[in-house]
């Protein structure tokens, strides 16, 4: 086969349809058995990366610049002109392979898959996708454009979470309304949008042949080991585990701040009235010292993450028209990883200078494999890639002090412990409160659940149910469009469970690194490089992790967090 018609990732970018559809129809015509299969396979290989990775890059340069025009009508042009063609080009060659009977090494999942995407895939949705995307990335300017103005200067909303942690609960409070009522300004906007969203999933489902969007979603995510009622399991085994312990820390908290009740805003402080922890003054000293804990963790860790920082693969601070949140993605072609967050200064930047990592060192891991269809993002199970960066957010644990090469002093050390913790413990109730918003509102997709009032009535219920600690009165607005602010609910449908399942496999991981560091760290690192050739359930057990539900696990994991916060926390206080 002809390699296709580039040698720098500038004409990459600029290959249109006609210099790649050769390269799909020569794999289509190729004759496939036992001694071209491999082969064909790694020049089927060389083809998909090429395509991902135009996409990728195109999709991080929209979201890197919000307001960049160029980059947008890019990404469109990608999207309306390579996209409705190469998926189905993809899928006649998933055919070719799944009709050839062929065996080959390291497949067996991979084909499994492959089986499962021929049997939802429908070309007349390729344009509804292209819909879906294009809607993505206006939510993306929404969220990109939410500036305050705070003492004299505009501030992003991201920016403004920093107020949160400041110890005088009076500009706290001032803080938050003000951020909380900004984003209640795009309150109709978003609406519509999700009216607009919900129409077009259940028309993807409808195409697909498949009852519901929740469905699909349960094939095009491979979920073969559990099922929508498992993540009901999960969501009891939450409420009866580990919402009575976060209440718990929380009467803490209220009677240490000598508050009546907690708000939103009285989450964040540190309960002894010191300063708000510091970790970094620059976005370079977070990379020097993040760089420093990775090679701690594991030199070969410390190495990847240092080739990103070399090769300008790091786009981690925040600013205004940048898209929220946080991100790893990977360029295949290249076969490095890009970091993507939203940093302001606060500790939680350094989880997720972590936690994205985590996803970068999987990706670099399973860069070894030899196919496209063992380690491509549609071939890690989403729940262990976060077990991948939530693994890596514990395993490093043990080097936050400066003299480990970290951020923080040995109390201050104890205090990022304590809050990374307390935020993690906190997160399996809101974890819950997203995934069951979900499942409620694509089971009723044709009323109640593209209903905006209806989903502003249910997120209430579910605020009520999970997160009793938190004292909304006052802020019933904001308590119940909570649902808007989670851009995982509009932009990446059922992408949220997986956070709450990997969290538990990481606790796992960590309760292993507790009692040995060096054979967690092996064993969490033999798992990465599995990427998609094993099940799920293996890929937990290599990295020393049991794949569960049931609320007796949560409840070991629960206990475990209780008493490592409890341990930390005597060392500062």
């Amino acid at each position: 086969m002809k390699p296709l018609p580039f040698t720098s990732t500038e004409e990459l970018l600029n290959l249109g349809w006609d210099d790649i559809e050769p390269a799909y129809r020569a794999l289509e015509k190729a004759e496939l058995n036992q001694d071209t299969v491999e082969p064909w396979l790694l020049e089927w290989t060389a083809v998909s990366n090429a395509v991902e990775e135009m996409y990728n890059r195109l999709y991080v340069a929209t979201s890197v610049n919000t307001a960049d025009k160029e980059a947008e009508e890019k990404f469109n042009a990608f999207m309306e002109n390579i996209f409705p063609k190469a998926a189905p080009a993809e899928q006649k060659l998933k055919s070719k392979f799944i009709e050839s009977g062929l065996a080959v090494e390291g497949m067996r999942v991979p084909l499994r898959n492959m089986r499962v995407a021929t049997e939802i895939f429908r070309e007349e949705n390729l344009a509804l996708f292209i819909e879906e995307e294009k809607l993505s990335n206006e939510h993306d300017k929404i969220e990109g454009a939410q500036t305050v103005q705070w003492e004299g200067e505009e501030t992003t909303v991201r920016q403004m979470e920093v107020v949160l942690r400041k110890n005088d609960r009076e500009i706290r409070r001032k803080g938050w309304e003000l951020m909380a009522g900004r984003q209640l300004e795009d309150r109709e906007t978003i609406n519509r949008q999700w009216v607009k969203f919900m129409e077009l999933r259940q028309k993807i489902a409808d195409n697909a042949g498949l009852p519901s969007f929740r469905e699909f979603r349960w094939k095009q995510f491979n979920r073969f080991d559990y099922a929508p009622e498992d993540s009901k399991t999960f969501q009891d085994g939450i409420r009866e585990a580990v919402v009575p312990a976060v209440q718990t820390l929380a009467e803490n908290r209220r009677k240490q701040l000598g508050l009546d009740s907690l708000r939103y805003y009285d989450l964040f402080v540190d309960v002894t009235g010191l300063p708000p922890l510091k970790p970094f003054s620059s976005v370079e000293e977070l990379k020097r010292k993040a760089s420093g804990i990775f090679h701690k963790v594991l030199p070969a860790f410390g190495d990847y993450f240092d080739t990103l920082d070399r090769e300008n693969l790091l786009d981690i601070e925040n600013r205004k028209n940048k898209a929220g949140g946080a991100y790893s993605i990977d360029f295949p072609v290249a076969k490095k990883p890009f970091i993507f967050a939203n940093a302001v200064g606060i500790h939680d930047d350094v989880q997720t200078m972590l936690h994205e990592s985590g996803h970068a060192f999987h990706a670099f891991e399973s860069f070894g494999l030899p196919y496209y269809y063992q380690r491509s993002e549609s071939a890690l199970p989403m729940e262990f890639a976060e077990v991948a960066s939530m693994g890596m957010e514990y395993l490093a644990l043990p080097y936050l002090e400066a003299s480990q090469g970290g951020f923080y002093s040995e109390a201050d050390a104890a205090r990022a412990r304590v809050e990374h913790i307390w935020e993690s413990i906190r997160f399996w109730p809101y974890m819950a409160i997203v995934d069951a918003f979900q499942h409620w509102a694509y089971e009723n997709a044709d009323g109640d659940g593209k209903d905006p009032d209806k989903c502003d009535q249910k997120w209430g219920v579910l605020e009520d149910l999970f997160r009793p600690y938190i004292d909304w009165r006052g802020y019933e607005d904001i308590k119940v469009t909570g649902w808007q602010r989670k851009h995982h609910i509009h932009q990446l449908p059922f992408y949220y469970v997986e956070y709450g399942l990997a969290q538990l496999g990481a606790v796992q991981i960590w309760r292993r690194a507790l009692e040995d560091q060096a054979c967690a760290v092996a064993d969490y690192r033999k798992a990465l490089a599995l990427g998609g050739t094993v099940p799920l359930p293996e890929l937990f057990k290599t990295a020393g992790a049991k794949f569960a539900f049931d609320a007796g696990t949560l409840q070991a994991c629960a206990d475990l967090m209780v008493e490592q916060f409890k341990k930390y926390e005597q060392v500062y206080t």
